[in-house]
């Protein structure tokens, strides 16, 4: 039965407030089928609100506020058609799941005036959501049959034959908007359950290697091997001087260049810039008394007693 409510204050008389009795789309009767209405956010009234909405000049696009004022839950939804019983409407299955109803609940029917969208949230109930290729594009086609949004209600969409439903995490610039003819951007969230997969390094990094410790020789018999020598060699090359030093310094006992009898092991000594020691010089006395006056040898081209 239609009911107006006739307690609304004085300055509100062109809103439009009703109770009907609810039933999901799948009971609607008739021989055509009517499963298009599961996959947006409309209702179906019966004819007599129409009537009323006209004679209150009600403006477009007609939008509504549903109420379950036995669990204080609403949601907000446009209309498709006015064709049910007189005192029945009929409500997407997920609408009726959010305002908490049960077949032939009751449910109060209000009109309104939303605020175009700007933005909107949205998480998906599943990470089965994306294993779409275009999640975006397939949500932004699903919500041409929408009307508006509320914040909190869970939607739900029909893709290649699969359900898949959405929260609406936030709206914006109110908690409910309206959708129709507006330039909206829409963003996600992580799907609920949904675990980011572990990243693994592309590349393993070998541990470097430690340099050579020159003090660990100390510790070696002197048969070393030869790649022990050639890292030796190659590591103090510069430092030392030449391979002549180096062998030297390996091992004193070999008969190469002037051995360094001093040489410990574990121990460089750097003799790159060693300079010659300065020739001792003599005392005047010393050279005088050494000095011989006309004591060289002479050289003649002819000598005596020669004839030629």
């Amino acid at each position: 039965m239609f009911v107006f409510d006739h307690t609304i204050p004085r300055g509100f008389q062109n809103r439009f407030s009703t109770q009907y009795r609810c039933y999901s789309v799948s009971m609607l009767a008739g021989p055509n089928d009517r499963s298009d209405v599961e996959k947006g956010g409309k209702i179906i009234m019966p004819p007599s609100a129409l009537d009323q909405l006209s004679r209150l000049n009600i403006t477009y696009p007609m939008l509504f506020k549903l109420t379950n004022k036995n669990s204080d839950r609403m949601t907000h939804c446009g209309v498709l058609e006015f064709v049910a019983d007189e005192g029945i409407c009929y409500l997407p299955h997920w609408m009726m799941q959010n305002l908490l109803l049960e077949e032939g609940g009751l449910v109060q029917v209000e009109s309104v005036n939303l605020m175009v969208a700007t933005y909107s949230k949205f998480q998906p109930q599943s990470p089965d959501f994306l294993d779409i290729t275009n999640p975006k594009a397939v949500l932004e086609n699903a919500l041409r049959n929408f009307a508006c949004l509320t914040t909190g209600d869970v939607i739900a969409i029909n893709y290649n034959e699969k359900i898949y439903e959405l929260r609406v995490m936030e709206t914006k610039p109110d908690k409910a908007v309206s959708i129709i003819e507006c330039d909206m951007n829409v963003d996600f969230d992580a799907p609920l359950g949904y675990k980011e997969p572990e990243r693994r390094p592309q590349y393993h990094e070998e541990p470097a290697e430690e340099e050579a410790d020159p003090s660990s020789y100390a510790d070696m018999d002197t048969g070393f091997r030869v790649s022990t020598c050639l890292l030796w060699i190659s590591h103090y090359w510069m430092e030392v001087g030449g391979l002549e030093v180096i062998l030297a310094r390996l091992n004193p006992k070999a008969d190469v260049g002037i051995p360094n009898y001093d040489f410990k092991v574990g121990k460089i000594t750097f003799i790159r810039n060693s300079r010659p020691q300065p020739r001792k010089i003599l005392d005047d006395d010393d050279a005088m008394n050494r000095f011989i006056a006309f004591s060289g040898q002479g050289q003649s081209l002819r000598k005596k007693g020669h004839k030629p």
